[in-house]
């Protein structure tokens, strides 16, 4: 009985769901615009933001930063299959290159599925030369995004 009350507690109501997209479209909408959004007070509002905070459901507040505006004009997806017993050392490598902004640790023949940002396509040899002491590669560059990273709920 308890696991089934706690499990209700975590589901968002339609207001929890639209306080979550106006921040995650703007994270710093000020709380009185949040409570006009949703036709409530601003300390409501605030309560209803940490409680969603204390439960985990969000989790912090992020600046989405244009690498195209920082010169990182191409984007390339690249898929590892570590050699055998390197995948500690291809791990540590991908996490010291700064171009390397996003990897999972994934299952089937890969074991890294990485995004790579690169100011121009003379950049990725150097790091693939890197990543192939420790990994076999596949390459791809990215063309466009039809799907950003969305919100969940």
């Amino acid at each position: 009985m308890r696991n089934n009350l706690k499990k209700e507690k975590s589901i968002l109501d339609g207001i929890d769901s639209k306080l979550i997209e106006q921040l995650y479209t703007n994270a710093r909408t000020p709380v009185t615009e949040l409570a006009r959004a949703v036709g409530m007070t601003a300390p409501s509002v605030n309560e209803r933001l940490k409680r969603l905070e204390e439960s985990g459901v969000i989790s912090g507040y992020r600046v989405e930063v244009n690498p195209v505006v920082l010169g990182y004009s191409l984007m390339a997806i690249v898929r590892m299959r570590q050699l055998p017993g390197k995948l500690k050392a291809l791990e540590a490598l991908i996490q010291s290159i700064p171009e390397f902004v996003e990897c999972d640790k994934v299952t089937g023949d890969d074991c890294y599925i990485a995004r790579l940002y690169l100011k121009d396509i003379s950049q990725l040899d150097p790091i693939l030369d890197q990543v192939s002491e420790l990994a076999d590669t596949n390459t791809a560059i990215v063309k466009s995004t039809p799907v950003k990273r969305r919100l969940l709920i």
